[in-house]
């Protein structure tokens, strides 16, 4: 995997010791829930693709769709030769609706892209590393201000493009972390982030993997219709 942690090790050396006991601080809290889900399920090698260029696109395509729909789409892009800034700049729209419509909401998702390509390719020349020399939160806005690229987009691209220790919120967040009553429900993006980011390490492979994790637990026992039995958090709900 080119642009993906791909790390066998478990990212764990960062994290302050767990205490347990009276008093224990939602730092402790956030702590036990990452190791508990990394024993379950060890790493997650997250976000598989082969390029920096690939993990952005799976970032517009992701969003409300699986992922192997997203591996189609990508797939059906780099088969026409055009996974490059270059290529996908001169594409037009309508060719990549065409192309990235196994990802679902397809019109939107490729107008999404192509203004995000639009951006990389005129501002940047085309060059990631030079946008990457950015400073996190000038890079944060840059990507804020691409029409339909919205908080979650722009930090899974700073966390799993840029390496940025930017901790990214999803549904599956903002679900686990209400029923483990750690934050009232329709907790703003922000607010939710916010806990991830000021009670953690700032450490990338830490964000990385524990986003990961719980889209796991998400998938498996964290459903909208809630399957606890067998969950490794299970026992922090007595």
């Amino acid at each position: 995997m080119g642009s993906g942690r791909g790390n066998d090790s478990y990212p764990v050396e960062s994290l302050p010791p767990a205490t347990g006991g009276v008093g224990i601080s939602l730092a402790d809290i956030l702590t036990d829930i990452y190791r508990r889900l990394l024993t379950a399920y060890g790493p997650q090698h997250w976000w598989p693709a082969d390029s920096t260029l690939e993990v952005i696109v799976g970032a517009v395509l992701t969003q409300n769709t699986n992922w192997r729909a997203v591996e189609k789409a990508i797939a059906r892009i780099k088969d026409r030769g055009l996974l490059s800034i270059p290529a996908l700049h001169q594409t037009p729209v309508d060719e990549l609706s065409h192309l990235v419509r196994p990802a679902g909401y397809f019109r939107l998702k490729a107008r999404r892209l192509k203004n995000l390509v639009d951006l990389l390719a005129g501002e940047y020349a085309g060059d990631l590393e030079r946008m990457g020399k950015l400073p996190t939160g000038h890079l944060r806005d840059k990507l804020l201000a691409v029409n339909g690229i919205g908080p979650e987009t722009a930090d899974s691209i700073l966390l799993y493009a840029f390496h940025r220790p930017v901790f990214v919120v999803d549904a599956y967040t903002l679900r686990f972390m209400t029923r483990h009553r750690l934050i009232l429900p329709k907790a703003a993006y922000g607010e939710l982030q916010g806990l991830f980011m000021e009670h953690l390490p700032p450490d990338e492979a830490i964000f990385n993997e524990y986003h990961a994790l719980l889209v796991q637990v998400g998938k498996r026992h964290c459903r909208r219709t809630p399957s606890c039995p067998g969950c490794p958090l299970e026992p922090l709900l007595a």
